[in-house]
């Protein structure tokens, strides 16, 4: 008994993650607080694309990776309070809109502003850190920083169009070298303004360009990463995996020229889901929540947070 006190003593009990909710357009929208006593930085944590979870998971996309759970639990223990949204539509903030797909990238930026003014009560200095295409969303954002924002921090973020990088991550599978010439002329359609009927494209890409979808890739295919990151003069951490095959090391130097002020941190053998490549499976880090994030991430975030504490 003596001895478990001990441990007690000198091993403080893990801070607890509890969900929250603030006002969403028609309802509620959910995030997963830890909250962290004393705590002088809260990180927001936004998803990618499509329906990614608080925790970085998608049932839909067959991902699992937890990522994100994992991500706030080793900034709790060092420290770093957070919180982990459920974009509007999707899981825990279902209710905030009733077609998920009826959405933009600034209505998600709105509600990561929102979440930025929340989580202001948590720590005095909040940070967005977007991961893929929540990285847009922080840049976004960002153009109408709140009050409490002492920055960004843009984890495997791409730097050019989305639907640029969607030509490309098509291109590296051979296997879709036939789909090409379409996919090429539905994208460059979508970047005008211009949805096509979804009956008129191949069966095999109809669930890639619902109606709904070309709504929302319209929108999100019109903006242009550098061009957001030039309006930010503000504190900024760019992290990327060098053998992410979704996002790559030149979106990260593209985003890097375009903010001068920002730091870059390269994982070394790091994925697009901020973990280590696993050896003869590139798809390993996509499917076992069990691998741990890559062991440069958490202690080179915190280590960024802390270094902008000294020099306030």
């Amino acid at each position: 008994m003596r001895l478990t006190c001990l441990f007690i003593l000198f091993f403080p009990a893990l801070a607890a993650a509890d969900p929250v909710q603030i006002s969403g357009p028609q309802g509620p929208l959910e995030a997963e607080q830890i909250a962290v006593k004393g705590a002088a930085h809260a990180v927001v944590i936004i998803p990618g694309s499509g329906q990614t979870d608080r925790d970085g998971n998608s049932l839909e996309l067959g991902i699992s990776t937890d990522a994100y759970r994992l991500l706030a639990d080793g900034l709790a223990e060092r420290g770093v309070a957070s919180l982990r949204i459920d974009k509007r539509g999707f899981y825990g903030s279902a209710k905030a809109i009733v077609d998920p797909n009826d959405i933009t990238i600034s209505a998600y930026a709105k509600d990561t502003r929102d979440w930025v003014r929340y989580a202001s009560g948590l720590a005095p200095c909040v940070w967005i850190a977007g991961h893929s295409e929540g990285g847009l969303v922080a840049l976004v954002a960002a153009q109408k920083s709140p009050e409490s924002l002492c920055g960004l921090i843009l984890m495997a973020t791409p730097g050019r169009p989305i639907g640029q990088l969607m030509i490309e991550q098509f291109e590296a599978n051979p296997a879709n070298a036939p789909l090409m010439p379409e996919l090429r002329t539905i994208v460059a359609d979508l970047e005008a303004g211009k949805s096509r009927d979804p009956v008129s494209v191949t069966p095999v890409l109809q669930p890639l360009f619902s109606a709904g979808l070309q709504r929302y890739m319209i929108d999100l295919f019109s903006y242009d990463p550098v061009s957001l990151a030039k309006e930010w003069q503000g504190l900024t951490l760019i992290i990327q995996g060098d053998k992410d095959i979704q996002v790559r090391p030149r979106d990260a130097n593209l985003l890097k020229e375009a903010l001068p002020q920002a730091h870059q941190v390269t994982l070394a053998g790091g994925t697009h889901m901020l973990k280590a490549a696993v050896a003869g499976n590139p798809f390993a880090t996509y499917a076992n929540p069990a691998l741990p994030l890559h062991e440069v991430l958490v202690p080179d975030i915190v280590r960024f947070l802390e270094e902008t504490s000294k020099r306030e």
